[in-house]
């Protein structure tokens, strides 16, 4: 659970730059892409990444920018990036504004349940991070290049002169 204003900085700044380093692989003909029919495209789960930070920590509290849940999936990928940055930066300045690591333990109602803000913080980045890997499944069926977040992506160990591991 995030204890401190300076962690979660550290750690968001992060996983912020990640996820905008990931939404600039897309293109807009790569949005439709679906696992199946019936599951989320790319523009969704952008998009649900998006909307969520603005929601959740309105929960908490917190007013940031950005797109409300119910507003519709922007058509193009650049839309969607951009509407992002503002709700992942604004959360940012937000937090360190109107927080401090004692609010960090105040609980709030959250989906019926009494979540502390530092957990709140944490599960907000924990579901980036599992719908960024969700993307990057869809991505690769879409053909599109994927980036290194953790390390080098299969794609870039030949930019390091470096040999992928064997699968």
């Amino acid at each position: 659970m995030i204890s401190t204003i300076n962690d979660f900085e550290h750690l968001w700044s992060s996983e912020l730059e990640a996820t905008q380093k990931l939404f600039k692989h897309l293109n807009d003909r790569s949005l439709s892409q679906a696992v199946n029919p019936e599951g989320r495209t790319l523009a969704r789960l952008a998009w649900h990444i998006t909307t969520t930070i603005p929601e959740m920590v309105s929960r908490a509290g917190l007013k940031t920018k950005g797109p409300g849940q119910d507003d519709p999936i922007p058509a193009t990928a650049k839309l969607i990036a951009k509407a992002y940055s503002e709700a992942a930066i604004s959360l940012l300045e937000q937090v360190k504004a109107n927080w401090t690591d004692a609010t960090l333990l105040q609980k709030d109602d959250m989906y019926g349940e009494k979540w502390a803000r530092g957990f709140t913080l944490t599960s907000l980045i924990l579901h980036q991070v599992h719908h960024r890997a969700q993307m990057t499944v869809l991505m690769r069926q879409a053909g599109l290049e994927i980036p290194g977040l953790y390390g080098p992506s299969r794609q870039e160990w030949a930019a390091f002169g470096m040999k992928p591991p064997a699968i």
